[in-house]
């Protein structure tokens, strides 16, 4: 049965539960203390903000989004994939951006994706199909599945504050990779996300600063992927 974080509520029925599996995670989620769930709109807006800021500090992302949502109003697949390239290149895209942006629009269009559905499917499913778009990597599936579809069980292994976070928690001598925190993760299964939102919390409290996602092989402070 497929779990959702759809309220604050969700997130903390989760949190229960994870802690019931886990025992280990008690310590971490009395540093952790309170947090609150992180979500964004879904939908082909969802993802193309998460494109957004692959490999970008938060603050360039920011800024590149704001231009880019304000010169599609209403923002739709068609507009993006019809646009012109020199349009989005002012805008501030990227050449590999342009491209992943107007391919996910004519993914959309063409009916190969169906990017609310996904939240209906088993995590590592939904994330196979997102990996199948040009442009969208481990870590951009993991985020939009757990962030715009509130997905109880995607878990971005990928991500640069997780690996910190989990090796701090779990006293490991290095920075797990994407394998190594898969393989940790599994005993926290239907609540991986629930996981992933309170290591990201525990990361804010031992390094006092946000334990915003960090995409893989990005210094902190940068998402990508």
């Amino acid at each position: 049965m497929t779990q959702y974080l759809h309220s604050e509520a969700d997130l903390r029925a989760g949190l229960d539960a994870l802690l019931k599996a886990d025992p280990r995670l008690d310590p971490v989620a009395s540093r952790a203390g309170s947090f609150a769930l992180r979500r964004r709109p879904a939908g082909f807006a969802g993802l193309c903000h998460i494109v957004m800021g692959q490999q970008l500090s938060v603050a360039s992302a920011a800024a590149i989004w704001g231009r880019f949502a304000a010169a599609f109003d209403p923002f739709h697949h068609d507009a993006v994939r019809l646009a012109r390239r020199d349009k989005l290149a002012r805008l501030g895209l990227s050449s590999p951006k342009i491209k992943t942006v107007k391919a996910l629009g004519h993914a959309v269009a063409r009916g190969e994706i169906n990017l609310d559905a996904l939240g209906e499917m088993p995590a590592d499913d939904a994330h196979a199909a997102l990996v199948k778009l040009h442009g969208v990597g481990p870590w951009t599936a993991d985020i939009y599945l757990l962030f715009c579809l509130g997905h109880a069980d995607a878990w971005p292994a990928g991500d640069l504050a997780l690996q910190e976070a989990a090796r701090m928690a779990f006293n490991l001598r290095r920075r797990p990779d994407a394998k190594a925190l898969t393989r940790l993760a599994e005993a926290w299964r239907p609540w991986r996300g629930v996981a992933a939102h309170l290591l990201w919390a525990y990361y804010k409290a031992v390094k006092q600063r946000d334990g915003v996602p960090v995409g893989p092989t990005s210094p902190a402070g940068v998402s990508n992927g």
